[in-house]
């Protein structure tokens, strides 16, 4: 009886053993594609095709006020892409120490 007992409980260890380490594979491998999936998302960003200045989207009209509305749209529009490419090269910099 005694060494029905014992193999009895070094299978009940073994089996909880391999079930445990089968967990924490899972956990490693699923942690591991969140962290590839994260950089690919980081360097799709960084690799977007980045806009030019946006004149082609505004036509502009013989009209002297829309003519200078127009104007300040697309300084406005340098000055945010102006933003955005120094935002992108802050985040290039970060992706290149990790």
């Amino acid at each position: 009886m005694s060494q029905y007992r014992q193999s009895s409980s070094s299978l009940s260890s073994l089996i909880s053993g391999a079930v445990l380490g089968a967990a924490g594979l899972a956990w490693w491998l699923f942690s591991e594609a969140e962290k590839r999936q994260k950089t690919r998302k980081q360097q799709a960003m960084l690799y977007a095709p980045r806009m030019q200045d946006g004149s082609e989207a505004f036509e502009t009209s013989s009209s002297k006020k829309s003519n200078q509305s127009s104007e300040q749209l697309e300084q406005r529009v340098e000055q945010l892409n102006a933003a955005i490419a120094d935002v992108r090269k802050q985040l290039e910099d970060l992706g290149a120490r990790s």
